[in-house]
């Protein structure tokens, strides 16, 4: 008898993140899945990005993407829904960028952000962009905020200009949403600020076959804030399990 094929996950990061960002996933899933984590290198546009996650990929795997990355996967999807297994969604969006004075306010503040980091490094950048990502109650943990800043400052201005560039093009696939006919995890932080849980209460109502997990106590970076419950959840994902935090 062959032996038995072990399923595979790919893992996509989000804005500046890196396989960091999901390490403690990757630990908890390795012993049931063979996880990829995708690379978004000097990609200008998250259609590029998709087909660089594409090109290194199984021939079918479950998806899950954070952040960007959340936007990432559904690129993916829309260009190889068949080699989809499942998707989960984390602390992301599906819309592209709103009109009028609210996407110029988007578009002022992600290059004040890039002017700051090319002026003064990532990692002082990081420590800026990170008061309004992290929870209030998780600053001061020290660990944790070195990793998110030791992350961030592994990439270069170039790689954050290239990678605004792709979030302020950013397609809107609300009309995707629909037809994905995979088993779909949505997962938010309960106090992101970036991506609040109403935007995915109402991502999670356009996806027929979804589930809506709310981690408590925590921001925009859940899968290092809350690395238990982020990875209890994705488990719980990948086997067909009820989910610990499901909301409706």
């Amino acid at each position: 008898m062959p032996p038995m094929t072990r399923s595979a996950l790919l893992l996509v990061p989000g804005l500046l993140c890196d396989e960091a960002v999901w390490e403690p996933q990757r630990t908890a899933i390795s012993a049931v899945a063979e996880v990829t984590v995708a690379r978004h290198g000097s990609a200008d546009s998250l259609g590029e990005m998709a087909r660089r996650a594409l090109d290194n990929a199984p021939a079918r795997f479950a998806l899950a993407g954070h952040s960007m990355g959340g936007r990432v996967a559904l690129e993916i999807l829309a260009r190889a829904p068949e080699r989809v297994t499942r998707l989960a969604l984390l602390d992301t969006g599906y819309e592209g960028l709103p009109p009028g004075p609210e996407g110029e306010r988007e578009r002022a503040g992600r290059l004040r952000l890039l002017d700051l980091a090319r002026a003064r490094g990532m990692r002082a950048m990081g420590a800026d962009w990170a008061r309004g990502m992290v929870h209030p109650d998780r600053l001061a943990d020290a660990a944790l905020m070195d990793a998110i800043l030791d992350m961030i400052a592994r990439a270069t201005p170039d790689i954050f200009a290239a990678q605004i560039e792709a979030l302020l093009a950013r397609p809107d696939r609300t009309a995707l949403l629909e037809h994905i006919d995979v088993p779909t995890l949505v997962l938010c932080g309960h106090d992101d600020a970036w991506s609040p849980l109403e935007r995915h209460r109402a991502l999670a109502a356009r996806i027929p076959r979804s589930v809506l997990v709310d981690i408590p106590a925590s921001g925009h970076m859940s899968t290092m804030e809350r690395p238990e419950e982020v990875s209890d959840a994705l488990l719980a994902w990948l086997a067909g399990r009820p989910q610990r935090h499901a909301i409706s």
